[in-house]
């Protein structure tokens, strides 16, 4: 059974960084295009940042500069490193497969694997 399971959100205050990890079972996330999505409460989730399996990667532009996204395959995780954080980065994230084309931003795949998700609120 395929798991992505998100972890590292917490509260932190503006200015302040939190590094979110992506791990799976069952998928070797490698092989896979990784997107990571964050949902604000009575919004639409939307993807902040993406990466290939050919270590391309997508950011959208309210984090670029802030927000890093790497793979460590040795671990099989997917990793967000988000610095310099603001009250509008709150949200719920989560990560999903996505397609590998990212020129139009992060995409899930029509049955994407994905996580529960972790809570990232960031106070004023």
């Amino acid at each position: 059974q395929v798991q992505l399971v998100e972890s590292g959100g917490g509260l932190v205050q503006s200015g302040g960084s939190l590094r979110l990890s992506c791990a799976s079972s069952g998928l070797t996330l490698a092989h896979y295009a990784i997107g990571w999505f964050r949902q604000a409460p009575g919004q639409e989730p939307e993807g902040v940042s993406c990466l290939n399996v050919r270590n391309q990667d997508f950011y959208i532009d309210a984090v670029k500069g802030r927000f890093t996204i790497s793979r460590d395959s040795s671990r099989n995780t997917v990793y967000l490193q988000m610095n310099s954080l603001k009250p509008e980065d709150t949200g719920v994230y989560y990560c999903a497969t996505v397609y590998g084309y990212l020129k139009q931003g992060c995409r899930r795949t029509d049955e994407p694997y994905r996580g529960q998700g972790t809570q990232v609120t960031v106070s004023s």
